[in-house]
């Protein structure tokens, strides 16, 4: 989606290797510091200009970092710098948390995968092209949305502020579904950030994409036990067959106690979770296929399309009526 610019990335003066919480948050704290996992989007926003660090330090190497494990209450942790392959592939994700692994298997080539993290993935920017281009749009100052009057056709169609663009993470849909929680550390201590308030509308801010204060990073996501196991579904519509963005995606679970969460990516500066009313119509079973075209109607009532990505509505209804049966069929 994005069209990159003619810029020369400069490079960094500076690489830290840091293995150390302390020594990481203190180097973050200096003047054009930035933090650096996998690359995968860091060295586009470098080379089209948009962010020019005189420090990276990089988040990989500090403990704990790659672990995925079951603490003493049942959640699941999983540290920020384990890689997306590793998500895809990892036997404990598999067995518990099967939507994640289909959504980190679903980001992107093999390579990709291989050096991209999930905390990466969270954080990534967005990828407008009027806002990777330099285009004087929201993000980088102007005055009005370019997307809003020129092409969006792989913008949202749920408004949540000025800004158009939706949020590319794919890990994030999933996550919201679980009503995860993201660890943060910065120099100022720990806080725990439910994921629903990680990602932050276009309505909130414009300079950035997270709740992360400055010099803030994300240490390890956490799936509360409660969401673990149960029917859960990942399905993302894109272009091409593969390599590339949603257009539209889904994930979707019934928990252990029956309860039901719908939640859809590709269509909002952030995860779009459906309403509460028809995530329980969905849990109460039962549903008829008439009964879950109106519930995927439903869920859509809301959207206001831009001129171009009408055609998003479809695929959403679509994905809505897959999940929605299976949810409820099961």
């Amino acid at each position: 989606m994005a069209r990159g610019g003619s810029f020369t990335p400069m490079p960094a003066q500076s690489y830290l290797t840091p293995t150390t919480w302390d020594a990481a948050l203190s180097a973050l704290q200096q003047p054009g510091a930035l933090p650096a996992s996998g690359g995968t989007d860091l060295v586009p926003l470098m080379r089209d200009g948009i962010v020019d660090p005189e420090t990276l330090v990089d988040l990989r190497h500090l403990p704990r970092g790659r672990e995925i494990a079951l603490d003493t209450d049942g959640n699941l942790r999983i540290g920020a710098a384990v890689t997306l392959d590793t998500l895809a592939h990892d036997p404990l994700i598999a067995a518990h948390a099967p939507a994640l692994a289909l959504a980190a298997a679903s980001v992107g080539s093999q390579p990709l995968r291989e050096a991209g993290t999930l905390g990466g993935n969270l954080c990534q920017r967005v990828r407008c092209w009027y806002y990777r281009g330099n285009h004087p749009c929201l993000r980088r100052g102007g005055n009005l949305c370019s997307a809003e009057i020129g092409e969006n056709q792989y913008h949202g169609i749920f408004r949540t502020g000025g800004c158009v663009v939706a949020h590319p993470s794919d890990c994030a849909v999933a996550l919201a579904a679980y009503e995860a929680t993201i660890d943060v550390r910065g120099a100022s201590g720990a806080r725990a950030v439910p994921m629903r308030e990680f990602l932050v509308p276009s309505s909130a801010r414009l300079d950035q994409e997270t709740s992360l204060g400055a010099g803030e990073v994300v240490e390890a996501v956490v799936v509360p036990a409660g969401s673990l196991g149960g029917q859960q579904v990942f399905i993302k519509q894109m272009q091409r067959a593969a390599w590339d963005f949603a257009l539209v995606s889904i994930a979707a679970t019934r928990r252990n106690d029956s309860e039901v969460r719908l939640v859809l990516g590709g269509v909002a500066n952030v995860p779009w979770r459906v309403t509460d009313s028809i995530e329980e119509d969905v849990a109460s079973g039962g549903l008829s296929d008439d009964d879950i075209e109106t519930l995927a109607q439903r869920a859509l009532y809301d959207a206001t399309p831009l001129s171009g990505n009408a055609y998003k509505l479809d695929i959403a209804a679509a994905l809505l009526r897959r999940a929605i049966a299976r949810l409820a069929r099961a």
